[in-house]
């Protein structure tokens, strides 16, 4: 029988800040990966071409949180990165956002303004004031024909489903800009770690009293686990029981396949991430992680992503008949003592790297008061 206070299944965000945290309060930490990494999907190393590339896809990070980037700064050294994003539409490549220079280019128009820009979207968008699905949010903020040429086609590739099958809220996160800022994100802070995110959680698990065990499945070894004190769990919640409401009923995930290519010629593309939001190809974007930290080498590595509905859970499917099976399974999770589904897979909800690092903090936060509110009250008894 293996025994810890705190065991914690995945060595992803969610369950490296929670193993540090208690690691740190003086608990013996036990953490149960099934991959042979630490780090989760932000994994990346140093490929054949020496240049840092991300295992399942680029992670930027970027938040207004300032305890979390108090946070991440106490265990990496980060460099200034303002992720900007290009899309291939109409055989020309134009920013997301959209923006002014979208619309200028998309159009041939001449916008200067940021009058002119929310005038342009207010006469070419419908007016749809609680937007019933995806297709009407993007209708909303854009109109039909920006709709059509960036949006409505990328989010079938995407998720395998057109906008109008999925909830508001995955449009909704569209942002639109009414001036020239080609920045993906607007939060305050925006970095890479400068040794990338693989170090960053090694030196998070590195405390003498955390132990990590890689390559191992939480369900072989279910049986030889117990003693703790909290168990932490942060896959799929539908696998957690089972799949007890029928595999008729399992969660919706997408996955991503990505391809991998050597290129013998300095750069590939103009930029590190470029969209294909067209019908005429069936991946969704290009990375050529040289962009990065300004790389240098020879060669360049390019890496395609396909979505598909097969390989490790990604994205949770945001419609009504799976927030229904969630619900059933949270209600599961809910009659539990002592075990606590966190992050994206286990909570079925989009995290953005930030959330899920302030996720993981204020559950510890507020697991701690607990503790310390129940020692109070039975000292006092």
């Amino acid at each position: 029988m293996r025994n810890a206070d705190i065991v914690i299944i995945g060595a992803g965000i969610s369950g490296a800040v929670l193993a540090e945290r208690y690691a740190n309060a003086g608990k013996k930490v036990l953490v149960i990966e099934k991959r042979n990494h630490i780090a989760g999907n932000c994994y990346d190393y140093t490929d054949e071409n020496g240049i840092l590339v991300s295992k399942y896809g680029a992670h930027l990070f970027h938040t207004n949180y300032e305890d979390v980037w108090q946070y991440v700064n106490s265990f990496s050294e980060w460099y200034n990165w303002e992720h900007k994003v290009l899309a291939k539409v109409d055989g020309q490549l134009v920013p997301i956002p959209v923006n002014i220079t979208t619309v200028n280019k998309l159009f041939g128009l001449a916008i200067n303004t940021e009058e002119e820009m929310s005038a342009w979207l207010k006469n070419n968008s419908p007016e749809i004031e609680n937007p019933a699905n995806g297709e009407e949010a993007a209708l909303a903020k854009v109109g039909p024909v920006l709709y059509e040429k960036m949006f409505k086609h990328y989010t079938k590739k995407q998720w395998d489903k057109y906008p109008a099958e999925l909830d508001a809220s995955v449009l909704n996160r569209i942002p639109v800009r009414t001036n020239h800022d080609d920045r993906y994100f607007s939060d305050k802070y925006q970095a890479l770690p400068k040794r990338g995110y693989t170090e960053l959680f090694r030196n998070m698990l590195k405390h003498p009293n955390i132990e990590v065990m890689l390559n191992v499945d939480y369900f072989d070894i279910s049986d030889e686990i117990g003693g703790y004190e909290k168990l932490f769990y942060t896959g799929p919640i539908d696998r957690f029981f089972d799949f007890k409401h029928g595999l008729e009923d399992k969660l919706e995930y997408r996955s991503i396949n990505f391809v991998s290519e050597t290129l013998d010629q300095p750069f590939f593309q103009e930029n590190s991430v470029v969209n294909y939001p067209g019908e005429d190809v069936d991946f969704t974007r290009i990375i050529e992680y040289k962009h990065f930290g300004y790389q240098k080498s020879e060669k360049t590595t390019v890496v395609r992503e396909y979505t598909t509905d097969e390989g490790e859970p990604y994205y949770p499917v945001p419609n009504t008949k799976n927030q229904e099976i969630y619900e059933r399974y949270k209600a599961e999770a809910d009659k539990l003592l002592d075990v606590y589904f966190v992050g994206r897979l286990a909570n079925y909800k989009y995290f953005n790297m930030d959330q899920a690092f302030k996720n993981a903090l204020d559950l510890f936060a507020s697991l701690e008061q607990e503790s310390t509110i129940t020692n109070v009250l039975s000292k006092a008894v």
